[in-house]
């Protein structure tokens, strides 16, 4: 017995809980027992739980605090805070198994019979990620990185040239101002990396989380370009050292200029790719053994610096030491040819800024392997700003050096040293000084080669950088999928997910760039580039800031907004400074590549903070909005319709959709009986608002339940909108079932139109040919379409052709899946009677795409191959649709035919019955059709003079139309055939007199017909005028009968509405809500 109350307590503690790492830790190696205690029996008074959950002394103390969290967790379904809870937004659904964080519905309602247990060899709420490669810390993943990065070609090849050019003040001015760019990024680059965790991608990754994927895309591209032609320029200047070191040998290999650096360009872009594809681990031990090399190279060239020319050789090139005339002779500009280039372009300030600007851009370095380092949210900032520094500070001393201790032109003649005429170049060429030799730092440096390796350890290490950036980031945006054509790139290989496939892009594009073999040439390609990726860099930073969202936590906390929008504007406006054309081009490009991705529109949901602007945006309009006061000028169709599930009434939505698109608002309201869980609610959502996005239709989904389906639909009613973004109009389905449906449900659909009347909403109710329901039918994909197709075939037409299994609609009819039966003649009203019997006459057609178009001329042909294809339906049991039946599913997408929209304007209900067909011929579906407006005559023999009233009232309204008719006889009795067809219409549900109650009655009574016999009358009248005038337009909009409340019974004003609107052409019954929706004043 006491072993069973121990397995019942046991079960009635199983519940949901979560371990800790440490908890699992302690629960495969529990804590030894204190003697006496290990024996102890599960009926103890002082045992909650087993001796595996937890450990008590005969005092009650909990003996180990492990034993205290799992008693915890015993006690309890919910979650303590963990770190994998929200790892990702996937965490917060319950997995099965996973033991992640319990679901609100866990917590509230508990399911009795479920039991979330631990999967073996897996830790409960543990998300398992892939196990990488070597990872890399501050140090040696950014730091030593931007530092190779920065120290790069401009370093050795072009920073004595700067110094020439622009002079030791506009020198320091240069470097101050491409520094002040580069830092400003780079707290702004700081404060993204820590707001949140940084993945592979770079600065892909933050501007595209952050500014969204239009922007992300269009950098992601550029910056991988970029970083490609980087790669090339550093190998070009790698080239040009060789050269100069071959030609101190008078050694060449081809002609000592541009082939050799094309020859040896190639070779050395093999070998670093070689090292690359290797694997990370090998490129940074080469990065840190470059890094030495560069900084001794530095150093030699300051103790050369220092030591002064060691001959009269070096002093004739130029070199003099340390020298305050040489120093004031320096210090201002002298912009000239640039003797390294052979164009001779000529110089200025931000020709030769845009020449040393990409010695700044490193500071990406580390950014860019992001999904290669251990703590990128921290390593980013500290290992890049620490750089910057360090780098800043030594351009700015090696600016000084240079321009204190060498010449801006010197001859090299050894026998112009004596007197120092060898400064002079009038009458002559000079090779050597700032101004004509790249090759200053090593003939100022004590050992000369160790300039070389210097050189040779910064172009290499920097083209290293480049060459693995270019690929990870291009790989990055690869695997978002925003631009088409590139997802074979996505791919990754091995336990680092190297982009074999983007190494090997990338290659051809650094060998294109390097065959141009001219630095100068290069640099500026790439300068407006990297400003480009800073300005987006600084705008993102300065954009979340400005939306203050409470997503937006930086750890990071020295950055400003406004300093970022200043960083942002300093690179935008260096662009154009440096050469306006190319700073156009590269504005231009980034437009084009945001709209291919705003084209595309990706499945992608970052949270960015355009996101985040745009909520803002609509908030604050919504709030102004509502402080304006309503005019009539400015009245918009705002529409309600209760179409249940979008996919389920397509014709309803799509009609609702050509009255509001583009113009205002449209709900697509879903109205239940009974109250749904969450999960179901949310998942109809999905649904729906996936199926709007797919049609093209902007439209709200909102979903309500309620004690019944009236009630639910009055909640939509007083409930749905914001602000003055509120439905005016319910649009509904005609209930063409009513006279077979229970009572209660009529008694529904009545009362919805009574309570939208009662909120003041105006009214809509639509009936078509064939029904609105399409419940029953579901589109085919594209690979299920090609498995039809193969197997489909329809059977000749024929009028006895049986039918395959039909959709069923609440309007009452069926919708054939053959197309046979789609050809049958249909039983319709013949617009030539005049007894008011039923003829049968041909069927009009219910779609344009029932018409035929010529096919044998040229017009005709093209008309047919413009047509697009329709998409492709299945019914329940699989078989494929007749096209037919889609054509009269989407007929309110189509092309109308041409014809007339009728529109019967009976009583005055402020305009909408006017106003709503104008909006209709103003769509290109429906400009085919023309206006005819037909009106009661207040008095038979003022005909003329009530037409013409009637004419200046619509000119005035501005709306144009074709003819205007005056109906004189609405009041003439309708003939006996009419009042039979009716009297048989409403037969069955006539209450015998004997029968009435002074309860409601569930039927027509004798009274209710004595008392609206003449209303009853007046519309039989309007069934006979509707046949008489309208029997073929392409569409009717009449003014709604308005069922008094109290008056009419629900089956008697269905009556009304089945004698107007049956087998005729697709039919809208429209009631305003009395106030004015039109005006003729300005």
């Amino acid at each position: 017995m006491n072993q069973e109350r121990c397995q019942d307590r046991r079960r009635r503690f199983s519940v949901n809980r979560v371990d800790t790492e440490e908890q699992r830790h302690d629960a495969e190696d529990p804590p030894t027992p204190p003697s006496g205690l290990a024996n102890e029996q599960c009926g103890s008074p002082n045992s909650l739980h087993s001796e595996s959950d937890s450990l008590t002394s005969p005092t009650g103390v909990s003996v180990t605090m492990s034993g205290t969290f799992r008693s915890l967790r015993h006690l309890t379904r919910e979650a303590l805070p963990r770190l994998d809870h929200y790892r990702n937004l996937a965490s917060i659904v319950r997995a099965p198994g996973g033991g992640q964080r319990p679901t609100l519905d866990d917590l509230h309602q508990p399911p009795g019979d479920k039991v979330l247990r631990r999967v073996p060899g897996r830790g409960r709420g543990t998300i398992m990620e892939s196990e990488g490669g070597e990872k890399f810390g501050w140090l040696k993943g950014v730091l030593v990185r931007c530092l190779l990065n920065i120290w790069g070609v401009i370093l050795f090849l072009r920073l004595p040239w700067v110094t020439g050019q622009a002079g030791i003040l506009d020198g320091l001015l240069i470097v101050t101002c491409g520094n002040v760019v580069t830092v400003i990024s780079s707290l702004s680059m700081s404060a993204i990396s820590t707001n949140g965790q940084i993945k592979g991608g770079g600065t892909y990754y933050m501007i595209s989380r952050s500014l969204g994927p239009e922007f992300g895309g269009a950098i992601g591209l550029i910056f991988s370009v970029a970083n490609a032609i980087a790669a090339s320029m550093y190998i070009v200047g790698f080239c040009e050292s060789i050269n100069d070191l071959l030609a101190s040998f008078h050694v060449k290999i081809v002609d000592g200029g541009v082939n050799d650096v094309r020859v040896v360009g190639t070779v050395t872009l093999v070998v670093l790719f070689a090292i690359c594809v290797i694997g990370m681990e090998w490129e940074a031990r080469a990065q840190l053994v470059l890094l030495v090399v560069l900084l001794v190279a530095i150093v030699d060239f300051v103790i050369g610096a220092i030591v002064g020319p060691l001959d009269d050789e070096e002093l004739a090139k130029g070199f003099t030491g340390f020298n305050s005339s040489v120093l004031v002779g320096n210090l201002y500009s002298d912009y000239r040819q640039d003797a390294l280039d052979p164009s001779g372009k000529s110089h200025d300030f931000f020709s030769v800024f845009s020449v040393f600007f990409p010695a700044c851009t490193g500071i990406l370095a580390g950014a860019n392997i992001s999904g290669d380092l251990k703590d990128p949210s921290a390593a980013i900032p500290k290992g890049t700003l620490l750089a910057v520094v360090v780098t800043y500070a030594s351009y700015l001393f090696l600016i000084v050096v240079s321009g204190a201790v060498m010449l801006r032109d010197a001859t090299g003649n050894v026998t112009q040293a004596a007197d120092w005429s060898f400064a002079e170049c009038q009458n002559t060429t000079c090779e050597y000084g700032l101004h004509n030799s790249s090759q200053v730092m090593e003939l100022v440096a004590v050992v000369g080669p160790l300039i070389y390796a210097g050189c040779f350890a910064a172009t290499l290490s920097s083209a290293l950088a480049s060459i693995v950036s270019a690929p990870k980031v291009f790989q990055a945006l690869c695997k978002d999928k925003l631009y088409p054509y590139i997802e074979f790139f996505a791919r990754g290989y091995g336990k680092n997910d190297e982009p074999y496939r983007g190494y090997v892009l990338t290659f051809f594009i650094v060998l294109v760039f390097t065959l141009i073999a001219r630095l100068d040439a290069i640099a500026p390609i790439i300068t407006n580039f990297f400003l480009a990726a800073y300005a987006l860099i600084n705008f993102s930073t300065f954009h979340a800031s400005l939306q203050r969202i409470p997503g937006w936590r930086p750890t990071f906390k020295y950055y400003n907004l406004w300093l970022s929008l200043l960083g942002g504007v300093m690179c935008t406006a260096i662009m154009f400074l440096i050469q306006w054309w190319t700073g156009l081009l590269t504005v231009a490009i980034i437009i084009i590549l945001y709209l291919v991705v705003a084209h595309r529109k990706p499945e992608v949901n970052w949270g960015s903070s355009t996101q985040a602007q745009t909520y803002t945006l609509a908030l604050n309009s919504v709030a102004s909005l509502g402080q304006v006061e309503e005019h009539v000028k400015t009245y918009r169709p705002q529409i309600l319709v209760l179409c249940g599930a979008p996919s389920a009434r397509p014709p309803l939505l799509h009609f609702a959709n050509s009255i509001t698109k583009n113009m205002s608002l449209l709900i697509a309201g879903h109205c239940l009986k009974e109250q749904q869980p969450h999960r179901v609610r949310t998942r109809l959502t999905a649904e729906a608002t996936k199926w709007l996005v797919r049609g093209k239709i902007r439209a709200f989904y909102t979903l309500a339940d309620g004690p019944s389906q009236e009630q639910a639909a009055r909640n939509l009613m007083c409930n749905v909108g914001l602000g003055k973004l509120r439905p005016n109009t319910v649009l509904m389905g005609y209930k063409a079932n009513w006279q077979t449906c229970p009572q209660e449900e009529l008694q529904s659909y009545f009362k919805t139109i009574h309570y939208a009347f009662d909120l003041h909403l105006a009214v809509g109710i639509l009936r078509v040919d064939g029904g609105l329901d399409y419940s029953n039918l579901t589109e085919v994909s594209e690979e299920e379409e090609k498995t039809l197709a193969a197997s489909t075939s329809y059977p000749a037409a024929s009028n006895n052709a049986p039918s395959t299994s039909a959709p069923q609609h609440p309007e009452g009819g069926e919708v054939s899946l053959h197309p046979a039966h789609l050809h049958e003649k249909e039983t319709q009203i013949s617009p030539s009677a005049t007894s008011g019997h039923l003829t049968s006459v041909p069927s009009y057609p219910s779609s344009p795409a029932e018409e035929r178009l010529p096919s044998d001329t040229i017009l005709g042909v093209l008309k047919l191959a413009k047509k697009k294809k329709s998409p492709t339906y299945k019914g329940l049991s699989g078989e494929v649709v007749a096209p037919q039946v889609v054509d009269s599913m989407l007929r309110f997408t189509r092309k109308q035919p041409q014809g007339t929209i009728d529109v019967w304007w009976l009583y005055d209900d402020g305009g909408l019955t006017m106003l709503i067909p104008y909006i209709l011929t103003t769509r290109s579906t429906w400009s085919s059709c023309k206006l005819r407006v037909f009106c009661l005559a207040n008095k038979k023999d003022d005909l003329a003079s009530e037409h013409r009233r009637m004419a200046e009232l619509l000119c005035k309204f501005r709306i144009d139309f074709t003819d205007v008719v005056m109906i004189p006889d609405v009041q003439r009795k309708p003939r006996e055939d009419s009042l039979k067809d009716f009297q048989n219409l409403i037969s069955n549900f006539l209450i015998d007199p004997d029968e009435e109650t002074p309860e409601p009655a569930q039927g027509i009574t004798e009274t209710e017909l004595l008392a609206l016999k003449d209303k009853t009358n007046r519309h039989i009248r309007l069934r006979e005028l509707l046949l008489e005038h309208s029997g073929e337009a392409s569409f009717i909009v009449m003014t709604l009968p308005m069922p008094v409340v109290g008056t009419v019974s629900a089956w008697l004003y269905m009556a009304w509405l089945e004698t107007l609107t049956r087998q005729m052409p697709p039919f809208l019954l429209l009631r305003g809500n009395q106030s004015s929706v039109l005006t003729f004043y300005s």
